[in-house]
């Protein structure tokens, strides 16, 4: 009874190690998500620039070279491909923005959102952008957004708020060619909730404008 008794405790035991053992912790989440942002840097030929060197080219990327900035704090990566016309978002100023997108989960590389395709081009993202001593806060304006509507909520993403420092901001009709465009490199930490709880990066490909 005493030996039927240990060998199943003992299997029971090994059951439990091993259920322990194939648990995927959060640090192994957060290398996977690291060899992700790796493998597209490498795959796309990516040329990663220091702040340093962002800022002494007049905060600007090479887009013929592929550049993108790292920023160490917020761990994004931007490429400015257009800076626009118009001006910056001064402090104390708040703006009203339309905003195109396109979001690929870098895990998977696949298209997870987009309002730049045949199905949703009716619907231009609106959100409202604040800039408070540089630092910047953004909310989408209810009922006119997709992205809010998909994730459920209002406040706009720690990453996709990184641009706003950088870019020229004005109004068109037309002039497509003058708006802001820029593509970012977001890890969880600083993409939206679905992204932060499951831990995978996305990159995106934002057109940004001013809008009424």
């Amino acid at each position: 009874m005493k030996k039927t008794l240990f060998t199943l405790l003992a299997l029971i035991g090994i059951m439990i190690f091993g259920s322990c053992s194939n648990t995927e912790t959060y640090a192994d989440k957060k290398k996977k998500e690291r060899s992700a942002i790796n493998q597209f840097i490498a795959d796309s030929a990516v040329n990663v620039i220091s702040e340093a060197t962002f800022f002494a080219q007049d905060s600007t990327t090479n887009v013929s070279r592929n550049e993108y900035v790292l920023f160490n704090s917020s761990g994004v990566y931007m490429q400015i491909v257009r800076k626009g016309t118009g001006s910056k978002l001064k402090s104390g100023e708040t703006s009203s923005i339309l905003m195109r997108f396109t979001e690929v989960n870098l895990m998977t590389d696949s298209v997870l959102l987009s309002n730049d395709v045949l199905k949703y081009s009716a619907i231009v993202d609106h959100l409202n952008v604040r800039n408070i001593s540089g630092s910047f806060y953004g909310q989408f304006v209810s009922g006119e957004s997709l992205f809010a509507s998909y994730y459920s909520t209002t406040s706009v993403p720690a990453g996709l708020l990184v641009p706003f420092a950088y870019i020229n901001l004005a109004r068109y009709a037309s002039a497509e060619s003058d708006i802001a465009k820029v593509k970012l490199i977001v890890p969880s930490a600083k993409g939206t909730t679905i992204a932060s709880s499951n831990v995978y990066p996305c990159l995106y490909e934002l057109t940004l404008q001013k809008g009424r």
